[in-house]
């Protein structure tokens, strides 16, 4: 008896640990995922204020579209010049990752 017992709980916390670290690899996932769609949202929208990507919609625009295409929405956009600045946010398990992320010209061009 006292051996079942000592499995039953061997086993309680090797199920418990085991579903702690998929939600834990899953954030980091979801974090990983809201910084590479931030990046390439602030690539988007700098490249449509320079004119090298037509965008008739505008920089920001085409910002959210590339962030919603992602899988992540775009929570702020603004632009300086040539400069874009975005932040974006995914989901996961009712928890938001929040990814910023800027690009533009090189400073002194």
């Amino acid at each position: 008896m006292a051996g079942t017992s000592i499995a039953a709980g061997v086993l309680a916390v090797a199920a418990t640990l085991t579903f702690g670290l998929a939600a834990v690899g899953g954030a980091a996932v979801t974090a990983q995922r809201a910084a590479g769609a931030a990046d390439a949202a602030a690539l988007a929208a700098a490249d449509a204020a320079s004119g090298a990507v037509p965008a008739p919609e505008g920089p920001c625009a085409l910002a959210a579209r590339v962030a919603s295409a992602s899988g992540t929405e775009l929570t702020q956009c603004d632009l300086a010049g040539l400069v874009a600045t975005v932040t974006v946010q995914a989901k996961y398990a009712g928890l938001a990752a929040v990814s910023r992320a800027r690009a533009g010209p090189p400073e002194g061009f």
